[in-house]
């Protein structure tokens, strides 16, 4: 280029508008799903761009976090397991010997003050006590004072059965009326290891199996007058029947084994089994046992499928049950086509408090534990008995003096 035509350009390219800001398209505006797992810096902006120094040296910008873990790093974090102590302050172990076999009970404990009430919860069909972990730190943001236990039925979780001969007892009994002592006995022991003299008031919340469970407590009235309340968690007598005929299906579905625990956390929240990331890193792990013949490979802890003859037992009479049973009702449901006859007409009654989660899953707690723990701190607080003042009784008026005997002018 001459001389005359480089002085042109310079003459007519400074004339020129600056040149517009780049609009970024809708794809550039979107963050990596890894960016959300990255801490913001306070230097990030977009005067912070890579400039170059007199010498030629980058300088790396906050905002391009150069020196972050690579992306499949972060991506395993998401799947990375939570340790139970995040959620409970401590675990127990409870003996109970029957005739047959030695059930040592696993449970996970934080205690109330000592004003607060205790909410045990029990859980689904071959899940652990750590179905109920994201929903307690939830809870105790509610109502601090409050206490949360939450065992491991038997087959499930860390909960174990030997035989007489301490070996694992190859069958295990896990009927209605069985699991419902299980969990009597639970309370009665966290009494005894606790030094309670009373026990506190007791809310019960259930899970799916668990809900048979806690109503079939409060129906055969094993807490006797501890027992305030009682929930339970999307299950009603007609649908579990109804899912129970395409149970076989899924279990044939469902991956019998994972390379590792994040991949079975990771099969849990694509699948949508669980929706919510947090609860499925705490909850899944206990749900899974490194396999003993194929060490690496985490296998089921509870063999569902050979549940089954217990299924019918589990949910049959349950909605009446339900209704009859004495203390406050709670029905929570993920949608208002689980209800069947009999707990319509109930509702329609106001014989209990009903509450749909139409945006959760089957894991209601699990999903969404923050509006469960909600729900189940204000129905808590209706049933609360602490600051009710009874009338006074005529004996006690009469003898001090406030009322004469009948007959007496």
């Amino acid at each position: 280029m001459s001389d005359l035509q480089r002085s042109f350009a310079r003459t007519h390219l400074s004339r020129l508008p600056p040149e517009p800001p780049t609009i970024p398209d809708e794809q550039g505006e979107e963050q990596d799903d890894v960016d959300d797992l990255r801490p913001g810096s306070p230097n990030d902006s977009s005067s912070s761009a890579s400039s170059a120094s007199s010498t030629g040296t980058v300088v790396p910008s906050p905002s391009r976090k150069l020196f972050e873990k690579p992306r499949s790093s972060a991506i395993k974090s998401r799947s990375a397991p939570l340790p139970w102590d995040d959620f409970f302050s401590q675990d127990l172990y409870f003996e109970h010997k029957t005739p047959s076999d030695t059930i040592n009970h696993h449970v996970y404990l934080t205690p109330p003050s000592a004003s607060g009430p205790l909410i045990v919860t029990h859980h689904g069909a071959g899940s652990s006590g750590l179905s109920f972990a994201a929903f307690t730190t939830e809870l105790l943001k509610i109502i601090p004072n409050a206490g949360v236990l939450s065992p491991d039925a038997r087959g499930h979780g860390l909960t174990t059965t030997t035989t007489s001969t301490g070996n694992p007892s190859p069958t295990q009994d896990l009927s209605l009326t069985t699991l419902a002592e299980d969990l009597a006995f639970v309370v009665n022991a966290v009494k005894a290891h606790m030094k309670w003299s009373t026990l506190p008031d007791i809310v019960l919340i259930g899970h799916s199996l668990g809900g048979a469970v806690v109503t079939e407590v409060a129906h055969e009235r094993l807490l006797g007058t501890s027992l305030l309340a009682y929930g339970v968690l999307d299950v009603v007598e007609g649908s579990a029947m109804d899912a129970l005929k395409s149970m076989d299906t899924y279990l044939s579905t469902r991956p019998k084994s994972f390379p590792s625990l994040a991949s079975g956390i990771e099969w849990h929240t694509k699948s949508r089994t669980i929706r919510n990331a947090t609860s499925a890193r705490v909850s899944v792990p206990s749900l899974l046992q490194d396999s003993k013949t194929k060490p690496g490979t985490w296998t089921w802890r509870t063999d569902l499928a050979a549940t089954k003859p217990f299924w019918e037992d589990w949910f049959i009479g349950l909605s009446k049950k339900f209704l009859e049973s004495r203390g406050g009702k709670l029905l929570l449901l993920a949608g208002t086509d689980r209800l069947d006859k009999e707990l319509m007409i109930g509702q329609m009654q106001g014989k209990y408090q009903l509450q749909v989660f139409p945006d959760a899953g089957h894991f209601v707690q699990e999903d969404q534990p923050a509006k469960t723990a909600n729900v189940v701190a204000d129905f808590y607080r209706r049933n609360d008995r602490s600051g009710l003042v009874l009338p006074p009784k005529v004996d006690d008026l009469i003898k001090q003096g406030k009322l004469k005997p009948a007959g007496q002018k």
